[in-house]
């Protein structure tokens, strides 16, 4: 069990570990069935609460609900929705309620912890229907926050809206803007804040620019900033400045390696970087920042 305790999510009335899983690799075809359920099993003893997957993660819903069905009082369940129902038209009202039926039955529950609007643009979130549907849902007790996932526009809308109780946004080195502005108001809110890619797409595995990989963004930001690390691996400096960031509930790892997911717990044991050091990596981003827009 990690020795890092769990942390309100917001106003929700229950706790999250400041650590958790984010299960995108965990539903591809070339992670075994063995493979998937000793991850499960893994994260859950190692105390990682909050489980965080879509209907998009291929197999990952379906892989958490078929091996942690006695164990569901011990994890948070996030999942996310808005499109991909067959015979429904995406965010739509209906397809947010055909969604969160399907994702109850695919994650064996009679309820969702959190249910995020999966990146949609701030066009989508005006039209009542489908924050209406995700209202109706938690009314009916399917769901416990509504939430939202995605940056920009739509994230400062869904945040001053007072119509959810949760967003997740991306949350790193190299993706801090949310943190003077966001993240506090959400907070101020009492809204849960889950920080996604809280290891920058691990960046720094490259030495040459990677072209069209999902890191080259980063990579860019990172050379740019050339952040003082003081000794410590990057994984460590990335993961302990995102983690231990004022109003942020959670960030999220994803891996499909129970080994990697345990490293992960110890660095976070360690706790912050210290005060200076916190400080320094936060000008660095702003002395460097060239309209550096979050990365969905």
């Amino acid at each position: 069990m990690a020795h890092f305790a769990p942390r309100a999510f917001g106003r929700a009335g229950f706790s999250v570990s400041p650590l958790g899983l984010g299960t995108g690799r965990l539903g591809g075809q070339e992670v075994s069935e063995a493979e998937a359920e000793r991850l499960l099993h893994g994260a859950v003893d190692a105390g990682v609460m909050l489980l965080d997957t879509a209907p998009s993660y291929g197999l990952a819903e379906e892989r958490i609900g078929r091996y942690l069905g006695g164990r569901r009082q011990r994890v948070v369940l996030s999942t996310k929705g808005g499109y991909g129902v067959p015979g429904v038209q995406d965010w739509t009202g209906a397809v947010i309620t055909a969604g969160i039926e399907a994702a109850l039955r695919r994650m064996r529950t009679d309820h969702l912890d959190v249910f995020h609007f999966h990146s949609c643009p701030a066009e989508t979130l005006w039209h009542s229907d489908v924050i209406e549907a995700l209202e109706g849902a938690v009314k009916a007790g399917k769901v416990r926050v509504g939430a939202y996932s995605g940056e920009g526009e739509a994230l400062r809308w869904a945040v001053g809206s007072g119509r959810f109780g949760a967003v997740q946004m991306s949350v790193n080195l190299c993706d801090q803007r949310v943190l003077d502005g966001v993240v506090p108001a959400a907070a101020a809110a009492g809204l849960g804040v889950i920080g996604k890619r809280a290891l920058a797409n691990a960046a720094w595995r490259f030495e040459g620019r990677p072209t069209g990989d999902y890191a080259e963004v980063y990579w860019e930001r990172l050379r740019a900033m050339a952040p003082e690390r003081r000794g410590l691996a990057w994984d460590a400096l990335a993961l302990r400045f995102a983690v231990f960031q004022p109003g942020v509930s959670a960030c999220l790892v994803g891996t499909a390696s129970l080994e990697r997911l345990l490293h992960n717990v110890q660095i976070v044991e360690e706790g912050p970087l210290a005060q200076d050091h916190m400080e320094a990596l936060r000008h660095r981003f702003r002395e460097e920042d060239r309209d550096w827009a979050g990365q969905v």
